[in-house]
């Protein structure tokens, strides 16, 4: 069997134990540090991005609801603007009727009142031309030839005259 030597085995035991409390102080308490913070770091930026994710989530509901209600609002203005348009043209057609309805009126009273003047000239010539006839009979004393030959001769002056 090979012989331990227990003074150098003691020995190195105890350099490896003052080895290992100086890596623990020195090498392994920052790196543990560095691990922990590390770690505290990525739990934090997992929290930030699930708190960020919630956040985004809760503005995208919220742009929906604005969304949505612009929408809204946009359809009412354009039924507003669709029941604008038709009382407009309903207004127009109920003018234009109404014009019409007055451009005939006018029409009609002006239509009468040219054929009142019409049947007033055509009075004063009929009684103007009796007169005449009456007269024309009256200056000569005619037989019966020579009246139907007088009046055949005015009816032709009458025809002239027109």
């Amino acid at each position: 069997m090979p012989h331990v030597e227990w003074g150098t085995a003691l020995y190195q035991l105890f350099i490896f134990i003052v080895l290992f409390l100086l890596l623990r102080k020195y090498a392994l308490g920052p790196i543990m540090g560095v691990m922990n913070a590390r770690s505290e770091k990525i739990a934090n930026d997992i929290t930030a991005a699930e708190k960020n994710r919630q956040e985004a989530l809760k503005l995208m509901e919220e742009q929906k609801a604005e969304l949505k209600a612009a929408r809204q609002d946009a359809q009412k203005v354009l039924e507003t603007a669709r029941v604008s348009a038709e009382k407009q043209a309903e207004d127009i057609v109920a003018r234009a009727k109404e014009e019409a309805e007055q451009f005939k009126k006018t029409a009609q009273t002006d239509i009468a009142r040219e054929k009142e003047q019409a049947m007033a000239a055509l009075r004063e010539q009929v009684g103007a031309l009796s007169v005449m006839l009456a007269t024309k009979i009256i200056e000569k004393e005619l037989d019966g030839q020579q009246q139907e030959k007088l009046v055949s001769d005015f009816l032709k002056e009458v025809g002239e005259a027109k």
